[in-house]
């Protein structure tokens, strides 16, 4: 049985980066890039102004000086004629620069008059000129491969004429809900029985992964029912299932698991709550299994199956960056486990303040909505004490960080 920080590494270090697909470049915002991209011509294409203003050669401005209006040259206007030596060429941003002209000056700093301008300073060569090729140059990596591509790197696509981009392909994750207890979401219960709640809770958190969720439904306590339903879930790129690997006579997933080719990796993990999640792999496709109960799902995927579907997914940075937080009260823990406590935070000043979020107990859904964020108190830490600084992953934006 392994600690949280060894079970984490062994399944990330069991998973690989999908293969590349192209995409449509509008809709490649949030995925990671699958190549380089180089610049495919200069950035800027020409030299061009940088502001509303005129274009002169700085060596004609001997203050005081009136320059003749030669030319009028808006944005995408033609400067194919060269700059006449002593005039000027009415200009604006982002227009081409004529050539002969090496500097600009803005409106508010010169006077036009009578069709011409005056100038009263001396001009600086280069001044607001954008240079050819200043900010990339044809042929320059512009976008590094595993850049997560945002509104910048769409910006870059749109200039250069990309209507489409590789990018590392989104994981289809299949989530199987097992238990004969169990009934979907929107149907009568009969005595005994409860809605599904795993199933949805987890196909939420895999979109916001930025992977495809495929839900398989619910599994009943029996062979027949887990062989089929596993065996479909084994063609995706990943299966996560729910309950079913304790040690009841109804426990059956690990069993069908094993007559279906999958190698258990390990079944335990020494963490408080989440004891019984269980790793497996089929060739390279990995197999999560985690507990039944909807408080202990969703903290497993989060330290386990999340940074796993990042990292299948080209993602580089995959874990929650922790943050120190003070603890507004005491917590009464053994030593032992790696325990995750859900928290609520608010930030005073540069501190980030903790406090517990409610019962801790795993049937507690009420304090998981209430948390910020999830303390990871270390194993061999005993009762906490207030005033302790902790490490906490921040889920929610309103405390600092982004669900």
């Amino acid at each position: 049985m392994p600690g949280f920080e060894e079970a984490r590494r062994i399944i990330l270090e069991s998973v690989t980066p999908l293969g590349a697909e192209q995409v449509p470049a509008w809709e490649a915002v949030g995925r990671v890039l699958a190549e380089d991209l180089l610049a495919p011509r200069d950035f800027p294409a020409w030299d061009n102004s940088a502001m509303d203003g005129y274009a002169m050669r700085a060596e004609d401005v001997r203050p005081p000086v009136r320059l003749r209006l030669s030319a009028y040259i808006p944005a995408g206007g033609d400067a194919s004629e060269p700059l006449e030596r002593g005039t000027a060429a009415k200009i604006l941003t982002g227009a081409p620069i004529p050539a002969g002209a090496d500097a600009v000056v803005p409106f508010e700093e010169a006077e036009e008059r009578d069709g011409a301008v005056l100038l009263g300073s001396p001009v600086r060569a280069g001044a607001h000129v954008r240079r050819r090729g200043e900010d990339l140059r044809s042929g320059a990596v512009a976008v590094a491969a595993g850049t997560v591509l945002g509104p910048a790197e769409i910006s870059f696509l749109a200039a250069s004429s990309r209507l489409s981009v590789p990018v590392v392909r989104r994981a289809r994750v299949a989530i199987l809900s097992t238990g004969d207890e169990l009934v979907a979401p929107g149907e009568p219960l009969a005595p005994g029985k409860i809605h599904d709640a795993n199933s949805l809770a987890v196909a939420a958190a895999v979109r916001l992964a930025g992977a495809e969720p495929v839900l398989l439904g619910i599994a009943r306590d029996d062979l027949g029912s887990l062989r089929e339903l596993l065996a479909r879930g084994l063609a995706a790129d990943a299966l996560v299932t729910t309950a079913g690997v304790s040690m009841g006579d109804r426990d059956l997933v690990r069993q069908v698991l094993d007559e279906l080719g999958v190698r258990q990796v390990f079944w335990k993990v020494d963490i408080k709550p989440g004891r019984p999640t269980a790793f497996a792999l089929r060739g390279t496709t990995p197999v999560f299994s985690l507990p039944g109960n909807p408080v202990s799902t969703l903290l497993t995927f989060e330290q386990f199956v999340r940074p796993a579907l990042l990292r299948m997914m080209g993602h580089g940075s995959v874990l929650r960056p922790l943050a120190g937080a003070v603890l507004q009260e005491d917590v009464s823990r053994r030593p032992g486990r790696v325990s995750f406590l859900r928290v609520r935070l608010e930030r005073q000043g540069d501190d980030l303040l903790a406090w517990s979020a409610g019962d801790q107990d795993t049937g507690i859904l009420r304090t998981l909505l209430r948390a910020d964020g999830i303390a990871i108190l270390p194993a061999d830490w005993g009762d906490v004490s207030r005033g302790t600084r902790v490490p906490v992953q921040v889920l929610r934006s309103s405390a600092g960080g982004a669900r």
